[in-house]
């Protein structure tokens, strides 16, 4: 455990220092390149910016609202055959579009159950075992220009359902 503590503590130093190294042995001119880049990546923000705004206030709206309140006690005489807490069904829904709205959702799990309860568990191995889906697709898809993402969806959405459905095995495994 010491050497995995060791190694994430010095991975990233070594990775600049490799890329420096590495452009100086081919005489690259890094600096320049790095310029190039970032601006390069100031456009792609200013591309995505009304996406992203977006994207946030339709989350803003949601939970302002109560919906993801309403559609968490609809789902809980599912959600309870299923062995999963009805409570997480909003921070799962809204991963898939925010992460930094589900952590804001999981700060008020932390809250009302703490988080070395089992839903603080579970919804900390949920977050770390999913992506935002619809957040990635917009900003990679519209940065690069793809319009037809053909089963990209139905992965993401397969690979968020069995990411949860492992949490939940885990957490029960490990806790």
């Amino acid at each position: 455990m010491k050497f995995i503590i060791y190694l994430s503590d010095y991975i990233m130093p070594f990775i600049i220092f490799y890329i420096i190294g590495l452009g100086l042995l081919t005489k690259t001119p890094i600096y320049d390149e790095f310029i190039k880049g970032a601006k390069e990546g100031f456009k792609v923000v200013i591309d995505i910016l009304p996406t992203l705004i977006g994207l946030m206030v339709a989350i803003g709206i949601l939970r302002a609202s109560g919906a993801l309140d309403i559609l968490s006690n609809l789902l809980k005489p599912f959600t309870e055959r299923l062995h999963f807490p009805s409570e997480l069904v909003p921070i799962v829904l809204v991963k898939m579009f925010s992460s930094s709205a589900a952590t804001s959702l999981l700060l008020d799990i932390y809250k009302e159950y703490g988080p070395d309860s089992y839903l603080g568990r579970l919804v900390s191995i949920i977050l770390s075992s999913t992506e935002t889906i619809f957040y990635t697709m917009a900003v990679y898809f519209m940065a690069a220009g793809v319009k037809k993402t053909r089963y990209t969806l139905v992965g993401a959405l397969v690979a968020t359902l069995v990411g949860t459905i492992a949490s939940v095995i885990i957490t029960n495994l490990v806790f």
